[in-house]
């Protein structure tokens, strides 16, 4: 019998209108590297992971429009170590905040819009009792 092939996860690519922008929005949330020079295709790269953030340009981009509305295809969820700290600064990077918090077990999360408007999730793990 064969041995199948490795596959590992190599990127997660968003699309949007300004990917070396959102590249520098994302590489100052998570302490990362943004690799701008293709103005079409953007990378953030951060130390430890093999895996990259990616950003490809789309012109005809419609941000979705949460939680109803256009929908997402996908979202990132982050975990934080301080949420309201976290949220303060995804904000001050150009971030939206799109809800209250929402307590789940073993965890807490606000939704957030990116510059281009995709959603995601900072997310603060709680012990659970």
């Amino acid at each position: 019998m064969p041995v199948p092939p490795t596959v590992q996860l190599r990127s997660v690519v968003l699309d949007c209108p300004d990917p070396p922008a959102l590249a520098r929005f994302y590489a100052a949330l998570l302490g990362g590297r943004a690799l701008t020079d293709d103005p079409e295709w953007c990378e953030v790269r951060v130390d430890g992971l093999s895996m990259k953030l990616a950003f490809q340009q789309a012109t005809a981009y419609r941000a979705p429009e949460w939680p109803d509305g256009v929908p997402q295809q996908l979202h990132l969820d982050l975990t934080v170590t301080d949420l309201d700290a976290a949220s303060a600064r995804a904000v001050a990077l150009g971030a939206r905040v799109l809800g209250d918090p929402v307590e789940e077990p073993g965890s807490v999360f606000v939704v957030h819009a990116d510059p281009a408007g995709h959603p995601f999730c900072l997310c603060l793990d709680r012990p659970q009792p």
